[in-house]
């Protein structure tokens, strides 16, 4: 009769081993020995060897401590059972501190996160509130094995080191003042601020992530004149921004904010990831487009705009938009022709969500990265910018999320150089209509927010380890 053929896989399945008992593991761990059942080291087994026999218990309570009920694994699934999505990237950006890598299992179980178990990461994921789950080997591999599998859609991506991260605001900010800040705040992730000074000192090397406020690059103070130009907050704002510019020796705000968008596209080129939310996209494409223009009117400069700027503006130097035209009306509360009307937005509240689109995990991890989720339909919320219209997308851009059946996009993703950027429209995923002077949202009500999961996708994504792509 033929022996059984064990190897490493049905070795460290729960057949073989949980359910197969004692003698069926020690068949399995001759098996791979490479030994026959009829062999002479079997024999040995049945021989009255006391030292023997204590050197046989040690080699198979060594191999078998993996796979028999120690816990080897800590998974923090990510689906519809976790109990706070936005603090489990917090957990797994604190454990990339620490030199520890992180396995993404994107699409499985909404993008769970799989990390070596440790009781301090055990005790830190109790006292946040995040749910999690104590894996022994055999039930590890056989997690790896399924996300892994080729009819799945499903991969593992290796998160190896945590990204250094700056986020460009002006003094005086408030972390509720921006979604992602907010996001960050609220999930444990360590971050710095810089802004103009900083960014023309060329600090932004020291980073590998870089977000922007909600900031105006044109120069037009956001636009705010027509409503808000006899209010504090904005004479404050021009007055910083002013200040600003004079003393790092431009004569407008508009010359500035020019050429902190040019060591921006730098910091990209070189290999740098950017994030961006509401204003801070459309306004940064059409300062790129614009330099050397001007384009501010007289109540923002000192001086009239050109009035041929829409025929002079370069669109080989955007990221993302293409064709565009600027809306030149002083008064106006838009940029362009690029964002979504929010007056359209706001007749339709009730059915304004956005579908994230299906990556292939495999084929186009990036994409999957950033659209982890465990919905795929999310609300919709407004900003200055709230999203940008499909035809004035540039075609190598990769559109992730839009509102199905408009050409309504609301989150893009590039590479630019040897970097990226993703651009997120709206300015807070739970304040459908924020305004200047609301109160902060308070994300402890909204733990699992699939709005402010894409945010904090971004955060994880510069990790990653580099995959040969497939083919």
């Amino acid at each position: 009769m033929t022996a059984p053929k064990y190897t490493l896989r049905n070795f460290v399945t729960k057949r073989a081993v949980l359910q197969g008992g004692f003698p069926r593991f020690l068949q399995a761990l001759v098996g791979i020995l490479g030994l026959s059942r009829h062999s002479h080291a079997v024999s040995l087994f049945r021989r009255p060897m006391i030292k023997l026999k204590s050197i046989l218990f040690l080699l198979v309570f060594a191999v078998a401590m993996p796979v028999m009920g120690v816990a080897q694994k800590l998974l923090i699934p990510m689906d519809l059972t976790q109990t706070n999505h936005l603090k489990a990237y917090g957990i797994a950006f604190m454990v990339l501190t620490q030199d520890q890598p992180v396995d993404w299992l994107l699409n499985y179980r909404g993008g769970s996160f799989m990390m070596d178990f440790s009781n301090q990461i055990a005790a830190e994921c109790r006292i946040r509130g995040v749910s999690f789950q104590e894996l022994d080997g055999a039930s590890a591999a056989v997690v790896y094995a399924d996300v892994q599998a080729e009819k799945n859609n499903t991969e593992v991506v290796r998160l190896e080191k945590a990204p250094r991260i700056a986020v460009y605001v002006p003094p005086g900010f408030r972390p509720w003042d921006d979604a992602v800040t907010l996001a960050m705040e609220y999930a444990e992730v360590k971050y710095d601020k810089l802004w103009d000074e900083e960014v023309i000192q060329g600090k932004l090397g020291e980073y590998d992530w870089l977000h922007l406020h909600h900031e105006d690059f044109t120069g037009q103070y956001g636009k705010f004149f027509s409503s808000s130009a006899n209010e504090a907050w904005y004479v404050q704002q021009v007055a910083l921004l002013e200040n600003t510019a004079k003393k790092l020796g431009f004569n407008k705000v508009s010359q500035l904010k020019s050429a902190v968008v040019e060591k921006i596209r730098d910091f990209v080129t070189n290999g740098g990831f950017m994030f961006a939310m509401c204003s801070a996209t459309d306004s940064y494409d059409i300062a790129l487009a614009a330099a050397g223009l001007d384009i501010c009117d007289v109540m923002y400069d000192g001086d009239p705009a050109d009035a041929n700027a829409n025929k002079k503006l370069d669109y080989s130097r955007t990221f993302a938009f293409d064709n565009f035209q600027l809306h030149m009306d002083p008064y106006e509360y838009e940029y362009s022709s690029i964002d979504i009307d929010a007056n359209i937005l706001l007749s339709t509240q009730n059915s304004d969500y956005f579908t994230l689109f299906d990556f292939s995990a495999k084929y186009d991890p990036v994409p999957t990265m950033l659209t982890q989720c465990h919905v795929n339909v999310v609300r919709g919320f407004l900003g200055q910018t709230t999203a940008y219209h499909k035809d004035q997308i540039k075609n190598h851009v990769t559109v992730l999320a839009l509102r199905e059946g408009t050409d309504q996009v609301k989150y893009i993703h590039g590479n630019v150089g040897r970097g990226t950027f993703t651009w997120y429209g709206g300015h807070d995923p739970e304040d459908y209509r924020h305004a200047v002077g609301d109160p902060p949202t308070d994300l402890s009500l909204h733990p699992s927010s699939p709005g402010y999961r894409l945010i904090l996708n971004n955060i994880l994504f510069p990790a990653a380890k580099k995959k040969k792509q497939k083919t």
